[in-house]
């Protein structure tokens, strides 16, 4: 027995260091599950220290960060410093953005560590947010607002990081400046060019006139249209992304297309066109003593500017008194083929009379200059521009005149005047038409 219980004992001992020895055991470095899920993450940290605007912003996005790429903090707040630093171009004072503390932040950041790179991801977004709204506060450049509701009104800090964090590319927003309309963005670099030249005073002057006229108009994550009289073309924008062009004929330099902006809210098929009374009286009523008649120009003379008015008889009417001056008249073209209107216009209401309109006289669009209107904008494809307003094509329906089609919902639209552009040979300022820069120049 005494064997049996000395063998026993040295079994014991053999097996005893591999199954219970403490030394083993601190030997595995291998974390149990719940151990692992304990470790703070960016999310947390961005939970723990936001606040205020910041908080609901990144509460909405269950705190996924912007600008942190993996355990870095990514190119795109580089990018951001290079504006900041140069945020003179916009009008603004580079050091209110303070990027010296943001580059330290971001540094810190590298190490990775969950919390240096909430922080950064904080103060990136705070600045990111007092820049832009900044940057969208207007100066008076002479804009009417027909429609008040489009009046700029600075963005609050949430609402601007919300429509940056749901941009189909955060990165392409912020290299593209979308925050900004796209003109904005080819004036800053076009001065951006001319401070590099040392350009004269004139051209500097000229080009932040057109930067401020360009800061009224809204980002291309807004569906609107944009025209400019001094190029006279047309734009319209959708998604965050340019949708289509054309060129336009705008007003002469007596008779301007304004600084408007206002919204368009249906279409016109067959539409008459009301004849301005200066051209009554210096174009109809003339032609009209020399021998024309109203039929023969598809005209017709109404009563008053009501709703129903009566038709009246041009034999009635004393034509020398209305080629003096001394009597006005309400005369409009009948819808058709040879109407001014072509086969459609788009209203927005305004005190101007300004709209938007087909035309039979394709000719002018070949024109290096279109200033031939009297002020209302002569569209080259207007049918295109009423398919992507309506949704659908745009066709009447009967020869019916004044068909009104609702547009399924409001397009805004916005009149401007940007006499800056860049050719092979640099920046050049385009003739100033209208002289609304100070410039008495005319078009060739």
């Amino acid at each position: 027995m005494k064997s049996i219980c000395l063998l026993l004992s040295g079994l014991v001992l053999i097996a005893s260091p591999a199954t219970f020895s403490p030394a083993a055991a601190s030997t595995d470095q291998t974390l149990p599950p719940a151990a692992v899920a304990e470790q703070p993450t960016v999310a947390d940290m961005l939970k723990k220290r936001s606040r205020g605007a910041l908080e609901r912003f990144y509460k909405e996005r269950a705190f996924e960060p912007l600008w942190v790429d993996g355990k870095i903090i990514g190119q795109d707040a580089q990018i951001l410093l290079r504006y900041l630093d140069k945020a003179d171009l916009d009008g603004l004072r580079p050091r209110r953005y303070k990027s010296d503390a943001l580059r330290r932040a971001i540094a810190r950041a590298d190490s990775g560590d969950p919390d240096d790179l909430a922080r950064a991801e904080l103060e990136i977004s705070k600045i990111f947010a007092r820049y832009v709204r900044d940057m969208r506060k207007v100066q008076d450049v002479g804009m009417i607002y027909a429609d008040p509701a489009l009046e700029p009104v600075v963005p609050k800090e949430e609402t601007l990081l919300r429509v940056a964090g749901r941009a189909g590319s955060f990165s392409d927003y912020v290299a593209s400046m979308g925050w900004m309309s796209p003109h904005y963005v080819r004036m800053r670099e076009l001065l951006a060019m001319v401070e590099k030249q040392e350009a004269d005073g004139e051209i500097l002057d000229t080009l932040r006139l057109n930067l401020e006229r360009a800061r009224h108009l809204p980002p291309a994550t807004v569906r609107h249209i944009v025209v400019d009289s001094v190029s006279a073309r047309l734009w319209y924008y959708q998604g965050g992304e340019e949708v289509g062009s054309m060129k336009v004929v705008v007003g002469t330099a007596e008779t301007q297309t304004p600084l408007m902006a206002g919204s368009l809210n249906y279409a016109i098929l067959n539409p008459y066109w009301n004849v301005p009374d200066y051209l009554v009286r210096d174009n109809v009523a003339r032609k009209i003593l020399a021998g024309r008649t109203l039929k023969s120009m598809k005209m017709e003379v109404l009563s008053d500017w009501s709703a129903t008015p009566e038709r009246i008889d041009p034999k009635r009417i004393d034509w020398v008194a209305v080629a003096e001056g001394r009597n006005d008249l309400r005369v409009r073209e009948l819808p058709g083929s040879h109407n001014s209107m072509g086969k459609v216009k788009f209203i927005f209401p305004n005190d101007h009379g300004i709209y938007l309109h087909d035309t039979p006289n394709r000719g002018l669009f070949a024109k290096p200059g279109r200033h031939f209107s009297n002020g209302c904008i002569r569209l080259e494809k207007a049918v295109e521009l009423g398919k992507w307003m309506l949704g659908q094509q745009v066709k009447a329906q009967s020869k019916e005149p004044e068909q009104a089609v609702p547009l399924p919902a409001t397009v805004p639209v916005y009149l401007t005047y940007l006499t800056a552009t860049a050719t092979k040979d640099g920046v050049v300022l385009q003739p100033d038409i209208y002289g609304l820069d100070g410039r008495a120049e005319k078009e060739d």
